[in-house]
């Protein structure tokens, strides 16, 4: 008799969990200018990084300047990370290079995020860099999962994103850091 009741519970969390992250997603995006709709005009840097990816070349953001860049915060035990990284993967390619998608691993092995990206055939479409100490996700004040930043060609945080997007909410998204 216990059985169901844990179940039903562990549903009800999970649900609660997506809708609060969703919900904090949207109002956590900052308009055109890089702020959060209501605070003083800023533009936030960009974090630097100096990440490994699965070939262990080290990959850092200076490696991306005078580009366009979308970086997401993601882990293989994070069920919205699933869609979204084939959401993301599909906007690469029909952008190319006018756009850099960078996905980081938080603090999961080589082998538990390529075996996950192999799982979903996206492995060669995006740049996976590897995260094993989760500084990143630190510097860019994580909070939810998947967390998103668009960054412009001047190294400027324009977007942040908190929580899951589907492809046409990506698409929109790009198109407006291309216009910047």
């Amino acid at each position: 008799m216990k059985t169901p009741i844990i179940i039903i519970s562990v549903v009800v969390l999970v649900v609660a969990g997506w809708l609060l992250i969703s919900n904090t997603g949207q109002h956590q995006n900052m308009n055109s200018n890089g702020n959060i709709p209501g605070e003083s005009v800023r533009f936030e840097r960009a974090p630097d990084f100096a990440l490994q990816d699965y070939n262990g070349k080290t990959v850092r953001l200076a490696d991306f300047s005078g580009k366009p860049m979308v970086i997401n915060s993601w882990a293989a035990w994070c069920p919205f990370c699933r869609k979204e990284l084939v959401d993301f993967a599909t906007v690469q390619k029909e952008l190319g290079d006018r756009v850099a998608i960078i996905a980081v691993d938080r603090a999961e092995s080589r082998e538990t995020a390529k075996k996950y990206t192999d799982e979903l055939g996206v492995t060669n479409d995006l740049i996976f860099l590897l995260d094993p100490s989760d500084s990143f996700y630190q510097s860019i004040g994580g909070f939810s999962m998947p967390e998103t930043i668009f960054v412009d060609k001047n190294g400027n945080i324009v977007e942040r994103k908190r929580g899951p997007m589907d492809v046409q909410e990506i698409r929109e998204k790009v198109r407006k850091l291309l216009s910047t």
